[in-house]
């Protein structure tokens, strides 16, 4: 088992993989982590399916990653805010494509003023967390065809912000704060992967949460001059809380890394519905402000509560 870790980079874990014949789907694929990701799975012979809303960004990182690797890439316009947007790519997905056998969720919002999706949905649980809940499950005859097929939701310690509130998801009722938003949705990730990892692991696809780390992409483009003191702030007191060094930001190559691990590690064949973190598999602590996972994003109970939600706002089910 390789030691990988804080530092270790996404062509790190991948060296030594040979992921000719796999398909990867990457959400938010042309810039940032999603770039990054489907580049390094590129590099090791991966066909990369590239998707996001924007369709001019989407064919120059096709051509970029195409030219540098040498790799088969597609594209797949889609709009996560608009279930519509969703529901066209996924059946346009389903006629095209063979098979998934990679479907890294890593598109996202954060941290943005309250603004809704064109379904009405807060934006950062909208995206973050039915966009893909959507997209995800309509996508699952595609998995089903894959070769060990895993799904990796990107989530965030973030998700130590807050919960789901299932009684308001939507802050129709109470007041917009968007760093709690943005922890509910990042939570939902992780309880989306042990609800999918529940339904769909005696099918042989399994679901796995990550945290890639603080890295400053364009995930960022709302955070203002006080937002970036804050989080300085907040890493500085949890690393003196918990005695850890405090680890800071990473690279983009190094933020990609855990992704391509939890996409691809042998360790993890056949389990699933975990949190991930510095490429390894997360504890569950529910004080530790530096690390881990909390109890109430991976309880199977709140992982169906969420489901059975996700399935109301959405307006379809999925029953596996």
């Amino acid at each position: 088992m390789a030691n990988f870790g804080f530092e270790s980079t996404a062509d790190d874990v991948l060296e030594g993989k040979d992921l000719s014949g796999k398909t990867a789907l990457v959400t938010g694929g042309y810039s940032g982590l999603g770039l990054e990701t489907a580049r390094a799975m590129a590099v090791k012979g991966a066909h990369v399916i590239l998707s996001g809303r924007d369709a001019t960004k989407l064919s120059a990182a096709a051509d970029e990653i195409a030219t540098a690797t040498g790799a088969k890439v597609d594209t797949l316009v889609c709009d996560l805010a608009s279930l519509a947007s969703v529901r066209s790519a996924t059946d346009e997905a389903n006629r095209r494509f063979d098979k998934i056998d990679l479907l890294i969720n890593n598109a996202g919002v954060m941290a943005c003023p309250l603004d809704r999706t064109a379904d009405g949905f807060e934006m950062q649980f909208g995206t973050n967390h039915l966009g893909h809940f959507l997209f995800t499950n309509r996508l699952v005859p595609l998995l089903e065809k894959g070769d060990h097929p895993r799904i990796v939701n990107l989530s965030s310690r973030g998700h130590h912000f807050d919960g789901v509130h299932f009684d308001d998801p939507n802050y129709d009722s109470r007041e917009y704060e968007k760093w709690t938003a943005y922890g509910q949705s990042k939570t939902a990730n992780v309880l989306f992967s042990v609800g999918l990892e529940q339904r769909l692991s005696d099918r042989g696809i399994h679901a796995y949460a990550v945290h890639p780390g603080g890295i400053q992409t364009n995930l960022g483009r709302h955070m203002t001059e006080d937002d970036m003191k804050w989080m300085m702030d907040r890493i500085r007191k949890n690393s003196e809380q918990s005695g850890a060094p405090a680890q800071g930001f990473k690279t983009i190559p190094q933020g990609a890394a855990t992704s391509c691990w939890a996409a691809t590690a042998d360790e993890l064949e056949g389990a699933g519905g975990l949190y991930c973190e510095d490429c390894h598999v997360a504890d569950q602590s529910d004080d530790n402000p530096s690390g881990g996972v909390r109890s109430y994003a991976i309880d199977p109970g709140n992982a169906d509560r969420l489901w059975s939600l996700s399935e109301e706002l959405v307006g379809e089910s999925f029953a596996y």
